[in-house]
C-alpha cells in the first residue's frame, strides 16, 4: 500500500500551507492521528493487512482539502467549503491520488471514504468494503476529534476562552436534538455551547463497539465534559443530565 511513500507525498503537499499557523498544525497533528486511530480500529476488528494499510491510507488522506479551506478562509465552517468533496476532487478529478498511490485498484473505496467521511449520517453506501472503511475513517476522525479537543486550546477551536464558552447557553433546539441522541446540525449551533454539546454528540454516530472501547480507555466523555467551566447556572446544570445520558449509552454500547 506504500504508507511510508504516502506520508512522504503528504509532507510535501504541506510545503504549500503555513505550518505555523495554530490551525494548519492542528490538522497536520490531527491527520497523523486519525492515521493512528484507523490502524488501530481496523487491527481490533480483525481485518486482512492490506484493509489496515488501506485504512490507513484514508487516514493520511482524508482531511487534505481542509488545508486549502484554511488558506482561503482561516475558519472550518462547512459553509466556507465543502472539504470533503474539494479532497476528492483535487485527489480523483485532478488526478493527484497518483502521487500517493500508483495502483488504482482501490480508488472507489479510497474515493467514497473521503467523500462521505463528513456527512451528517451515514446513508446509501452499497458496496461492504466501501462502507467499511467509511465507517472506520468516520470513527477514526471523531476519536481524534476528542483528542484535539482536549489538547488544543479552546481559543484555537472555538476562538474564545473555554471560560467565555461556558458562560453561554445551550439552545433549546440543539439540547433536544442531543436529547434524542442524534448528531447536531451545523446549522443548529447559534451559541459557543452549542458547537461542545455538538462535539459530545459525536459519540451517537460511532459505527463499532471497538471503537467505543477506545474511548473509554482514554475516558474521553468526562475529559471533554470537565474542559469548560460552566459558570451559566443552567448549562451547568443541562451538562450533568448531559454526562449521565452519554456514559450510559457508552455502558449500553460495551455490552
Amino acid at each position: 500500500m506504500e504508507l511510508e511513500r504516502a506520508r512522504g507525498k503528504f509532507e510535501e503537499y504541506l510545503s504549500g500551507y503555513d505550518r505555523e499557523n495554530d490551525k494548519v498544525r492542528l490538522k497536520m497533528i490531527h491527520t497523523y492521528g486519525v492515521t493512528e486511530y484507523s490502524r488501530q480500529i481496523a487491527g481490533r476488528l480483525g481485518l486482512s493487512e492490506e484493509d489496515q494499510e488501506l485504512a490507513q491510507l484514508i487516514g493520511i488522506l482524508h482531511d487534505i482539502g481542509r488545508f486549502e479551506q484554511l488558506k482561503r478562509y482561516d475558519s472550518f465552517e462547512p459553509d466556507t467549503m465543502d472539504h470533503a468533496g474539494f479532497g476528492v476532487q483535487i485527489l480523483f478529478d485532478e488526478g493527484m491520488i497518483r502521487d500517493f498511490i500508483e495502483d488504482g485498484q482501490w480508488d472507489s473505496i479510497i474515493r467514497t471514504a473521503i467523500a462521505r467521511h463528513s456527512d451528517f449520517r451515514l446513508e446509501g453506501i452499497q458496496n461492504e468494503r466501501e462502507l467499511l472503511h467509511a465507517r472506520i475513517i468516520r470513527d477514526a476522525d471523531k476519536l481524534d476529534n476528542c483528542r484535539v479537543k482536549l489538547e488544543d486550546t479552546v481559543e484555537t477551536i472555538l476562538g474564545v476562552s473555554a471560560e467565555e464558552v461556558g458562560r453561554t447557553k445551550i439552545s433549546k433546539a440543539v439540547m433536544e436534538q442531543f436529547k434524542r441522541k442524534e448528531s447536531i446540525l451545523s446549522s443548529m449551533r447559534k451559541t459557543k455551547m452549542d458547537y461542545w454539546i455538538s462535539y459530545l454528540a459525536y459519540f451517537y454516530d460511532i459505527n463499532y463497539k471497538v471503537s467505543m472501547e477506545l474511548i473509554c480507555e482514554h475516558d474521553y466523555v468526562e475529559r471533554l465534559i470537565r474542559r469548560i467551566p460552566y459558570s451559566e447556572p443552567q448549562t451547568r446544570i443541562q451538562m450533568e443530565e448531559v454526562e449521565k445520558m452519554l456514559r450510559q449509552y457508552c455502558e449500553e454500547r460495551l455490552r
